[in-house]
């Protein structure tokens, strides 16, 4: 360790500090002045004294490298690997022995990093280098190697390179990507639709009942793109953690009533019934604005979703969490459907739900609002018998919960 400790301190720390690795260079600056200490010390005849400061540091080193999230490999002249830490040896999925000295085209075959090395070996610093890994789990690095030169800089002695992990940030961008693109499609079906009917009001060649119909399709789409614009920002605000869920005692069966009242005029053209079998004793702990929401996104589907002259039921079932389910007879989901319910923008009939007037993230809200909630929100569907959808939530001690909500 010792002569690998003094192999790596005679590279230049300027090219360690362009390549930003602070963890290193703060380890070889420790190193460097206790060796001056040790030096010191043994002009003295210090010797036994010398060795345990010598062990002391080489430990300290160490565990500096190993306590890098990033993983960290360096390569001498001939492109065999002289130091390493835990997170590189994870990332090649190989022990330390195994790393030891073997050569970087042993290791991998990855042409990606080979060429950063090479090009590092050859005096050109690489970085943005893009390196995926295949195992269990698909990882994406993003590599910088630089070439490490001697002391008066005449020569170089070899490259060090970083790989640092940027999956997560990979995996926020694509959604972040996606989401803006289902946004612009979302709101580019309503603007066309209105520019369209927009046009012919323009031309003047429609009677009276045209008219009517026409600002009515104008209307319809507007009120569409508007609920669109207000479940992006209530989504937004949730996944934020903006949105306050102060949950307390509260009577179930009234705020089902009242979730069933504001629905009533879309149930009843259709001829669905609308019934729950809560009993006026049960209480539930959540936030009551945020619970009639969740409620309203799943009763309000059940109607939109069911045949005609269906029904929908509302349910509660006391366990080990307070499970309140709203059940449909409706068309049931496919089952290659069920795991992508809770998506953004997420539909089973596109088109129907477009024509039905949904926004694609109810299902979205009321997972997130479940969460937030502490509890989750579940589903089961037959095809051809219906749908249920659950709210489970948490029951914590009731004793000093306080009055209950009705």
């Amino acid at each position: 360790m010792a002569t690998l400790l003094a192999l790596i301190f005679s590279f230049s720390l300027a090219s360690l500090a362009c390549a930003a690795l602070s963890a290193v260079a703060t380890g070889l600056f420790v190193y460097a002045w206790s060796r001056s200490r040790v030096s010191q010390k043994q002009s003295h005849g210090i010797s036994a004294e010398c060795d345990n400061e010598t062990l002391a540091l080489e430990q300290l080193f160490e565990a500096t490298l190993n306590g890098m999230r990033e993983g960290l490999l360096v390569v001498d002249r001939e492109m065999r690997v002289i130091a390493s830490n835990e997170s590189a040896r994870r990332l090649f999925n190989v022990g330390e022995s195994r790393l030891a000295l073997q050569r970087l085209t042993e290791l991998t075959r990855n042409p990606a990093i080979y060429s950063a090395f090479l090009d590092a070996l050859h005096g050109t610093e690489r970085a943005g280098v893009k390196v995926e890994t295949f195992g269990p789990k698909r990882r994406v690095f993003d590599l910088r190697v630089v070439p490490l030169s001697s002391e008066n800089g005449s020569q170089t002695q070899g490259a060090i390179g970083v790989f640092f992990d940027v999956t997560k940030l990979e995996r926020l961008e694509r959604v972040r990507q996606e989401f803006l693109s289902n946004v612009s499609h979302e709101l580019r079906t309503p603007l066309t639709a209105i520019s369209a009917f927009v046009e012919t009001l323009e031309a003047g060649n429609t009677d009276a009942s045209d008219n009517k119909r026409f600002l009515g399709i104008i209307r319809r789409n507007a009120e569409r793109m508007n609920n669109l614009i207000g479940d992006i920002l209530e989504l937004s605000a949730i996944e934020a953690g903006t949105v306050k869920v102060e949950p307390r005692p509260i009577q179930l069966a009234p705020l089902v009533e009242d979730v069933f009242n504001s629905l009533s005029a879309k149930a009843s053209p259709r001829d669905i019934e609308l019934a729950h079998v809560v009993g006026s004793e049960v209480i539930v702990f959540a936030d009551p604005v945020r619970l009639e929401q969740m409620l309203t996104n799943l009763v309000e589907n059940a109607i939109k979703f069911n045949r005609e002259g269906g029904q929908v039921y509302v349910r509660f079932d006391d366990g080990e969490k307070s499970r309140i389910s709203v059940e449909d007879t409706g068309e049931g989901i496919p089952s290659q459907h069920v795991e992508r319910l809770f998506e953004r923008f997420y539909r089973v009939d596109r088109a129907r739900s477009r024509d039905l007037g949904g926004t694609g993230l109810g299902l979205a809200i009321v997972k997130h609002l479940s969460r937030a909630h502490g509890g989750e929100v579940t589903v089961e569907s037959r095809l051809g018998e219906g749908s249920v959808f659950a709210i489970e939530l948490p029951k914590p001690e009731m004793t000093n919960a306080g009055g209950v909500d009705q």
